[in-house]
């Protein structure tokens, strides 16, 4: 996977706006946690960039940057959950899911409705 790393707040407002052209994907992720670690290798083994070639994937590194996650919480009303997967479209997060409940196949699902809509 071909990772944007989310440094910054202001980020998160510009993946919102650019979000009605294109989907982002946003996975948060704890270094200190083997269930995030687990889940984004399972991640990073299933992705197809072939078959998700227009979605712009961003990885939010928790320990570092709670703030961000904080921010993203609050800007799409979801709770912080940790690993977390949301898929943000036309400004607003259309799906999110954590832990064990992160699967390529479900991404996929959710991007190919996204695309045909």
């Amino acid at each position: 996977m071909n990772w944007n790393q989310l440094t910054a707040k202001d980020q998160i407002d510009q993946i919102k706006a650019n979000s009605s052209n294109q989907p982002a994907l946003i996975f948060k992720h704890s270094t200190r946690c083997s269930i995030s670690a687990m889940a984004e290798n399972r991640l990073e083994r299933a992705w197809n960039t072939e078959e998700i070639s227009t979605m712009e994937i961003y990885h939010l590194d928790l320990i570092q940057h709670r703030d961000i996650s904080d921010y993203i919480a609050s800007t799409f009303n979801i709770p912080h959950e940790s690993p977390q997967v949301l898929i943000i479209s036309d400004g607003e997060c259309v799906y999110h899911n954590s832990h064990m409940g992160i699967a390529y196949h479900e991404i996929k699902r959710i991007f190919d409705s996204l695309i045909t809509a």
